[in-house]
């Protein structure tokens, strides 16, 4: 039997044919992506920074941000469909292969620490009758996210169809807890409590830092709304990729705000804010009893795992395609004959790890870690917004299919400046700790150009590498002086 028969990895940068997906599937990993960890503790996270009047503004921007970036998705499959892995090719053909190494990176890189949050919110789940696992960040806890890790690694291995029609049952599975808890929090809804709530507590500020706490929480449930546009290789048709795009996200919106907005009728938004993670299940605890977070509890460990395995296929996917466009090192670019790129699955799954065990020294593993994952998400946002702008205003120049409308162009630019809003309200903090990462990142990109016998770096390279690294050295000197933390 030859290698290839046997599903070992290929030695050479060639991979078989991709695995093919209807857009059932693809509309699937979309929603998959999306209800996930964040949906969870929704409840929490709003009331810690919002009331009624603010949470109904922040989805009101959210909503028309993240669906015009949704539409800036479907325009690009449909204007570029030679590109791939949607974010990182779409970067790097607008703005150059630096920027579209950076791209590449940080979703990635965003993708693997959002994995961790779900590892931390299962064991912090779990730990509400299990008190070794505390918040999900005790030795123990770290151990046990370690093997689940690694099993997840094992089950992808095996081939992407098999793990892709796993993420559309557990996809169904997982959406039918959270309709039942928008349902009975709605019959159990106290019209004076809903009152109480509707400006907000005392502590949560003017309105407007109000709705700027909650942006990076959209973000993270929000993200996944790209992923049919990163899976595209694999699209049975290329027009399916826009219409996942759109349905998965128009199929989660409501759901997302629902969840938010009952939650201020069934407790004070300050008992809402005191509640451990997922604050969903302390919610529905309160209106029906006991059995109401055991519930939830249930279903957020089926949701969490379905997200980590669509998520774990997405990172892995962005990687593998930057390497056979050689913007990462070739050894990233090998699959096996189950169409599985390895390589670059184990180093997802590594890095993973690494921000697992850093977790343990996080005052706020959970929230630190969503941030995070929200943070490192919005240069790659930006840049795929902003090259729609430049289809959009000059398509003969960008290499686009078809003719533009002022339409296509309003809608990216929406979504450049929701972007561009979205990083301002991250703060200082967050943009600091993402240079952390991006710099030393620089090193695959100079060793793929080395493989290449290629200058390391243009003039205008070299000026963002700069920049990375000065950002990421005031990142280390702030960390270092405890002007910021984690």
């Amino acid at each position: 039997m030859s290698r290839a028969e046997a599903g070992s990895d290929t030695s050479t940068p060639a991979s078989p044919p991709a695995a093919k997906l209807t857009l059932i599937t693809l509309t699937a990993m979309v929603v998959g992506s999306m209800v996930g960890a964040g949906v969870f503790s929704l409840p929490g996270r709003f009331a810690v920074e919002t009331g009624v009047a603010g949470a109904l503004i922040s989805w009101a921007v959210a909503g028309v941000g993240m669906l015009m970036l949704a539409f800036v998705f479907q325009k690009l499959a449909v204007r570029r469909p030679d590109l791939d892995a949607g974010v990182y090719a779409y970067a790097k053909a607008g703005f150059g292969e630096y920027l579209g190494f950076f791209s590449a990176f940080g979703y990635w890189a965003s993708a693997c620490v959002g994995n961790v949050t779900y590892w931390v919110l299962i064991m912090s789940t779990i730990g509400a009758v299990t008190p070794a696992l505390g918040d999900g960040d005790t030795a123990l806890a770290i151990v046990l996210s370690s093997v689940g890790l690694w099993a997840f690694f094992l089950l992808i291995r095996r081939g992407v169809k098999e793990a892709a029609a796993i993420n559309r049952i557990v996809t169904v599975a997982k959406i039918v807890p959270i309709l039942v808890f928008v349902i009975l929090a709605l019959f159990c809804l106290d019209p004076s409590v809903f009152a109480d709530n509707f400006a907000g507590a005392d502590y949560a500020g003017s309105l407007f830092n109000q709705v700027r706490g909650t942006m990076l929480a959209t973000v993270f449930v929000f993200l996944g709304v790209e992923g049919a546009s990163v899976y595209s290789r694999h699209a049975k048709r290329r027009q399916d990729v826009g219409r996942a795009t759109v349905l998965g996200f128009l199929s989660v919106f409501a759901v997302f705000a629902s969840v938010t907005i009952v939650s201020y009728g069934i407790l004070p938004m300050a008992e809402i804010a005191e509640l451990r993670q997922p604050s969903m299940a302390g919610v529905l605890e309160a209106a029906v009893g006991t059995w109401g977070k055991v519930f939830v509890s249930v279903g957020l460990i089926v949701s969490v795992l379905g997200a980590y395995l669509a998520w774990t296929l997405m990172a892995a996917e962005v990687l593998f395609v930057a390497a056979k466009d050689e913007d990462m090192p070739r050894f990233l670019g090998r699959s096996t004959a189950a169409d599985v790129p390895v390589p670059a699955l184990l180093m997802t799954t590594s890095l993973s790890q690494v921000v697992l065990v850093i977790t343990a020294f996080s005052d706020d593993a959970f929230n630190f870690a969503l941030d995070l994952t929200s943070a490192l998400s919005l240069i790659p946002f930006l840049l795929a917004a902003g090259f729609a702008v430049k289809i959009a205003r000059n398509p003969e120049g960008e290499g686009a299919v078809g003719r533009s409308t002022r339409g296509e162009l309003v809608v990216a630019a929406v979504a450049t400046l929701y972007t561009a809003f979205l990083l301002y309200a991250a703060g200082l903090k967050f943009v600091l700790v993402s240079f952390i990462l991006y710099a030393p990142a620089t090193i695959l990109f100079v060793k793929a150009r080395r493989e290449q016998n290629r200058r390391l770096f243009s003039p205008a390279e070299a000026v963002i590498c700069a920049v990375s690294v000065a950002g990421a050295v005031m990142g280390v000197i702030a960390l270092a002086a405890g002007w910021i933390e984690l």
